[in-house]
């Protein structure tokens, strides 16, 4: 019996070994390349393995105060922040925790630099150059809210320039070097003019470094050029790239419904809409270990979560024998934006936390009941 057939259901389960393994892939880079790479915590924050993500990487990339209170909790590394719109009543605290502070434009630059005039303090900027198609998660659309573009950056006064230590982008979305290579030629066409008189540049995330197709030696290349020809310091705050592949939800089969048209619905213990919300968002079908896309095995299933939600499908699949009540699923690369976006809607609980170590060992970090559901609201 394995851990997997060990543990309740539903699970996040986060093998210790698999986060290590892309976290020496990221060491290796950042010690080659002479840069320095960030934990992006909106997409991954289970503080519980800070202390390992800690002795591979630099730093923490923060979206607001409370990550930025979680990082300097429990991560000892350089604390970065950026938030589209800072709050005024939070900002001071922010101040006292961070070492980098990114703005999203010159108002707020102008509005808070005298709360935060002693870290190092960056302008998010916009390549207006989009290179993937999720619309949703393209920071380069025509009508996005993210980052200074160059018309307005360029009518700056040189007082409010000479206030920036760095420069921010943030354009890719699960993607290789080519598309870093894209941007970076916007970046250069439209900004060149001033990254030489900056310190940083940092490249944002995105970059799927730790798949097994990603062209590091190109990544390496495009570097090498912003260094030696900016002379400037240059971050990476992947998230994906950190945790990929490196945990699965776990699920067990409620029912299995009669056929509608030759498929049936099953209800599981897991929702698309309360456990892995990007399965709607994005959208897109996870894989699940043992399963292939409806029509290439024998048996073809539509599988739902256990909510009102008509849409809360997570998509068809096909297996090599018939489902049963409890059978247990178990959903691939489950690690990323999962924990950090999920919810209770309809009173589902949420998933149990589950650390398995290099031993095989596995530890309940965190599970779920009726109170917190209850706290949330009241």
């Amino acid at each position: 019996m394995t851990v997997l057939d060990r543990v309740p259901t539903p699970a996040y389960v986060i093998f210790e070994e698999k986060l290590e393994a892309n976290l020496r892939i990221l060491l290796e880079l950042q010690r080659s390349a002479g840069i320095k790479i960030l934990l992006a915590q909106k997409c991954f924050s289970m503080f519980r393995f800070y202390p390992l993500i800690e002795k591979y990487l630099s730093g923490t990339a923060s979206s607001g105060l409370n990550e930025a209170l979680l990082a300097a909790e429990y991560f000892h590394g350089e604390n970065h922040v950026y938030s589209p719109a800072f709050r005024a009543d939070e900002i001071e605290r922010i101040a006292e925790i961070c070492d980098h502070v990114v703005f999203n434009s010159f108002n707020q630059l102008e509005k808070f630099f005298y709360s935060v005039w002693h870290c190092s303090i960056g302008l998010r900027i916009n390549p207006e150059h989009s290179t993937q198609t999720h619309a949703i998660y393209d920071p380069c659309s025509p009508t996005s809210r993210l980052g200074v573009r160059l018309k307005e950056f360029a009518a700056a006064p040189r007082g409010l320039l000479d206030l920036i230590d760095g420069l921010h982008i943030h354009t890719l979305c699960e993607q290789n070097s080519d598309a870093l290579d894209e941007t970076v030629e916007a970046l250069e066409k439209k900004f060149g003019a001033w990254l030489g008189r900056m310190k940083w540049l940092n490249l944002g995330g995105g970059h799927h470094i730790t798949r097994a197709d990603y062209d590091i030696d190109r990544l390496r290349r495009i570097i090498d050029r912003l260094k030696n020809k900016y002379d400037v310091e240059i971050y990476l705050e992947p998230g994906e790239a950190i945790a990929l592949n490196a945990g699965v939800l776990v699920s067990t089969v409620l029912e299995v419904q009669p056929p509608i048209d030759g498929v049936s619905n099953v209800i599981i213990d897991a929702s698309a809409a309360c456990h892995m919300p990007d399965v709607i968002e994005m959208p897109y079908r996870p894989s699940i270990v043992g399963a292939a896309p409806r029509g290439a095995k024998a048996f073809d299933y539509r599988l739902g979560g256990a909510t009102c939600l008509a849409g809360d499908v997570i998509g068809e699949y096909s297996f090599d024998r018939p489902l049963a009540e409890g059978d247990r699923l178990v959903f691939e690369d489950m690690a990323i934006y999962t924990m950090v976006k999920n919810n209770t809607f309809n009173g589902m609980n949420l998933p149990a936390i589950v650390a398995v170590d290099s031993r095989n060992n596995f530890e309940i970090v965190r599970a779920f009941e009726y109170n917190d559901f209850k706290n949330r609201l009241s």
